[in-house]
């Protein structure tokens, strides 16, 4: 009877090699904290353009954006050639996934302080009324404020900053309501003309977008640190849904067997309702 061998798993990656792959996440890590401090920084620059009406900033800011989308694009191709090289597993791989992701959300953040810099000669000699002015400057300041601590989380690997992102957000959508509500009355008062007013309107929503971006950032920044994901929330509602219809229970509180599974499937910090 011949003996035969055992398979032989996989070889440990080698001294040396592991160490290049850590330098090469380094790198990347450094590259997208990089690119998160050029949108942190372009934010209060493009508010201060359109605030005084500075034609030549609102230009270097558009000017500066191509710098940006180089980087973004390579640090993404640096992402899938460590993919490709290394086959990351583990804590590796939620750190490259997230990288992609952070990439992402970062460049489009980056096209949102840019499109602030346009609409800004778009209404170039705009008087704005005393109490619109100090709305967009909060909101750039709270913008920027989300944008930094997003990165901050991201560098120092913070779930429990990340997290709290989403809390943080609120201020800024306040802040967005009561600037929509202000271009309404200094329209009706004719105190803005339409074309401005509808600009205007654009750009808190390029700030709240802004915002958005950053809680993206955070949502990343967990899954890579815990590997929750802000998805694992709604997926659990659906099975429970599946469940309950298979059971023929349409109740939206249904207990029972039902109702166990819906404790059992809930991840265990999710953060509620995210969809």
């Amino acid at each position: 009877m011949t003996d035969i061998e055992p398979t032989a798993g996989p070889e440990p990656v080698p001294g040396p090699a592991r160490r290049t792959f850590h330098q090469q996440l380094d790198g990347i890590r450094d590259e997208i904290v990089h690119m998160a401090a050029l949108v942190t920084e372009g934010i209060p620059r493009a508010t201060q353009a359109l605030l005084e009406n500075d034609l030549a900033e609102a230009k270097r800011i558009i000017e500066d954006d191509d710098p940006l989308d180089a980087l973004a694009l390579e640090t993404e191709e640096q992402c899938y050639g460590v993919f490709a090289l290394q086959q990351p597993m583990a804590g590796d791989l939620r750190s490259l996934i997230t990288a992609v992701r952070m990439v992402s959300e970062i460049e489009r953040s980056g096209d949102l302080v840019v499109n602030i810099a346009k609409g800004a000669r778009r209404i170039y000699g705009t008087e704005y009324t005393p109490r619109l002015r100090g709305l967009l400057g909060r909101m750039g300041e709270e913008a920027a404020r989300l944008f930094r601590l997003a990165a901050e989380s991201y560098a120092d690997g913070d779930a429990a900053m990340a997290a709290a992102l989403d809390d943080l957000d609120d201020r800024l959508d306040d802040l967005h309501q009561d600037y929509i509500q202000e271009i309404f009355e200094a329209s009706r008062d004719g105190h803005l003309e339409v074309q401005a007013a509808v600009q205007l309107a654009l750009i808190g929503r390029y700030y709240e977008r802004i915002g958005d971006h950053a809680v993206n950032i955070g949502e990343r920044v967990r899954y890579m640190v815990t590997g929750w994901l802000p998805e694992q929330t709604g997926a659990a509602r659906e099975l429970v849904r599946r469940a309950r219809e298979a059971a023929g229970d349409d109740r939206p509180g249904g207990h029972g067997s039902v109702g166990h599974a819906s404790a059992d499937l809930a991840p265990v910090d999710g953060d509620g309702d995210d969809g």
